[in-house]
């Protein structure tokens, strides 16, 4: 079976200052997934020139494997921090340890922790309609259980 620290090491000597590395899985029949990503996004160029880079490393006559590098997508939950800083200003969803669904703009992602401005319609006493309540949740990475990009298709003012 290939191994996947070497891989991880290998794929981490080819990227440039702006990529950085997602996840690598390794099955048992040697398929080997590569995820990468920029923070000024990813071509399929690059795709390919890390992928061609990968396959001289490793030596298909002593084992046969199957190679895919790409992007995690839209829809992937984010995996490493540098996801959560590609995203700053964009909005995200977020599900908390204790299964709380939040969504809004991710503020800012520091070494410990992100900032996520919600929105939300609310029954506020001593009105008749419901008010617009806007917080800030500041949550540690170790209390994010899953989260990704909200992808809209709503047209911009």
């Amino acid at each position: 079976m290939v191994d996947k620290k070497k891989i991880t090491a290998f794929v981490k000597e080819q990227l440039d200052e702006n990529m950085f590395l997602v996840e690598v899985n390794v099955n048992a029949s040697n398929v080997i997934k590569v995820f990468i990503d920029s923070f000024e996004g990813l071509t399929i160029d690059q795709c390919v020139q890390i992928s061609r880079g990968l396959e001289q490393k490793l030596d298909r006559d002593k084992e046969d494997f199957e190679l895919q590098v790409s992007s995690p997508g839209l829809s992937e939950p984010f995996r490493v921090k540098e996801q959560y800083l590609k995203n700053v200003g964009h909005n995200v969803e977020i599900v908390t340890a204790e299964g709380i669904k939040l969504e809004g703009e991710l503020l800012d992602a520091g070494d410990e922790e992100i900032v996520l401005k919600t929105a939300k319609r609310e029954r506020v006493e001593g009105h008749k309609k419901k008010q617009l309540i806007v917080k800030e949740h500041q949550l540690k990475y170790g209390e994010i259980k899953s989260a990704k990009v909200v992808v809209s298709f709503k047209k911009a003012n």
